[in-house]
C-alpha cells in the first residue's frame, strides 16, 4: 500500500499497540549451514496479543457527613438558607411571617421585642435557680388552661427568640401529644419523637432530635399517638431522657409545648419535671377561675409565671417596633 493510501485497520491498531516490540528485541542468530541456506524461511510466529488495558475501578463515594459535621458547616453558611443540607430541616420563614410569628433574622418588630423581654426573664430564672438539678433547671413548660389561648404560638416564638442568643441552644419539644402542631407551624415534616424515646429504654433520645437551619434551634416531635402517655411521663424514664438531652449540650434549654392543663393531664405530670412553668393567659378570654385552677394543677413546679397574650390595648407606654425605623413597611 502506498504512503498516500489511507491507513488500514491493522496499521491504525499498530499505532496503539506496539506489535513489533518483540521483533526488535536484540538476539544472536546461529550461523546458517550451507544446506540450510536454501531452505525456505519458516513462517513468522504470530505477533503476541496486546495486553489488556487496565481500567481502575471507580473509587467508592465518600462517607456521608455526620450530623455534627453538617451542623458545624451550617453554622458558617449565610442565613437563611436557599436550601438545607442533608440532615438539616429547613424552617419555612415565609409561612412564619404570614402567620404573624417571629421570623429568624428578620426585621425587628414589636412582637420580636416583646419576646426578647420574656426570654430575659426566663434566662434570669434559669441562672438564679442553681440549687435545682441541671436537667430540671434548664427545662421550661409552656402551658395554658384552655385551647386557643396561644400556648403553641408563644412556645414557637419564644424558641425562635432564644435561638438568637449566642450561648444558648434551644430544643423545642412538642408535648401536645393529642394535637401536635409545632412542626407543622415551622414547616417541618413530622416523625418519631418523645413517645418513642420514652417507650424504649435502650433508645437514645438524641436520635429523634431534628436540627434546623436556624442556628441554635432543634425540635423534638411528639411521636406516635399512645394511650399511656401520662404514665410514660410519670416514669423515671422521663427524667432519664431529659437528663440525657441536657447532658449532651450544656448550653441547651428545653421548652415543652404541652396540652391545655384543663383539658389533658400531661401538663400536670410534666410540671414536676421542669424548673419553670409559663402559663399563657388570653386577654378577654381566660377567666380568673380557669387561671386559678390551672396554676393549682401545675403546682408540681414552684416557679410559675404568666404570659399575657392577645392584649388589644397597651397597658403601658411601650411601642416596640416603632423606634428608629423598626416596624416600617410591616
Amino acid at each position: 500500500m502506498s504512503k498516500h493510501s489511507p491507513l488500514s485497520l491493522i496499521e491504525r491498531a499498530a499505532q496503539v499497540y506496539d506489535f513489533g516490540a518483540a521483533l526488535r528485541a536484540p538476539a544472536t542468530a546461529p550461523a546458517l549451514e550451507p544446506a540450510q541456506a536454501k531452505t525456505p524461511p519458516a513462517e513468522p510466529k504470530p505477533a503476541p496479543a496486546p495486553e489488556p488495558v487496565r481500567v481502575e475501578a471507580p473509587r467508592p463515594a465518600p462517607a456521608p457527613l455526620a450530623v455534627e459535621e453538617i451542623a458545624e458547616i451550617a453554622a458558617f453558611a449565610p442565613q437563611p438558607f436557599d436550601f438545607a443540607p442533608a440532615g438539616i430541616a429547613r424552617i419555612d420563614r415565609e409561612a412564619l411571617a404570614a402567620k404573624g410569628f417571629v421570623v429568624p433574622g428578620g426585621v425587628p418588630t414589636g412582637l420580636a421585642e416583646e419576646f426578647r423581654l420574656i426570654k430575659r426573664q426566663l434566662l434570669s430564672g434559669i441562672s438564679r435557680r442553681v440549687s435545682l438539678p441541671e436537667d430540671k433547671r434548664r427545662t421550661v413548660l409552656i402551658c395554658s388552661g384552655q385551647p386557643d389561648e396561644g400556648k403553641s404560638f408563644c412556645a414557637v416564638n419564644l424558641a425562635l427568640s432564644l435561638s438568637g442568643e449566642r450561648e444558648v441552644e434551644v430544643l423545642l419539644i412538642d408535648g401536645d401529644f393529642s394535637k401536635p402542631d409545632v412542626l407543622a407551624t415551622l414547616g417541618i415534616e413530622n416523625g418519631p419523637g418523645l413517645v418513642e424515646a420514652l417507650s424504649d429504654p435502650a433508645a437514645d433520645p438524641e436520635d429523634f432530635v431534628i436540627r434546623t437551619d436556624v442556628q441554635g434551634l432543634s425540635v423534638l416531635p411528639a411521636g406516635r399517638k399512645a394511650n399511656n402517655v401520662p404514665e410514660l411521663l410519670a416514669s423515671d424514664r422521663t427524667r432519664e431522657v431529659l437528663a440525657k438531652l441536657v447532658a449532651g449540650n450544656r448550653e441547651r434549654i428545653i421548652l415543652f409545648d404541652s396540652p391545655p392543663a384543663l383539658m389533658a393531664s400531661p401538663a400536670t405530670v410534666l410540671s414536676a419535671h421542669v424548673g419553670q412553668v409559663l402559663v399563657v393567659v388570653r386577654a378577654d378570654r381566660t377567666t380568673e377561675a380557669d387561671l386559678r385552677e390551672t396554676i393549682g394543677l401545675l403546682s408540681g413546679c414552684d416557679h410559675v409565671g404568666l404570659i399575657l397574650n392577645g392584649a388589644g390595648i397597651a397597658v403601658s407606654g411601650r411601642k416596640f417596633g416603632a423606634y428608629d425605623g423598626y416596624g416600617h413597611d410591616q
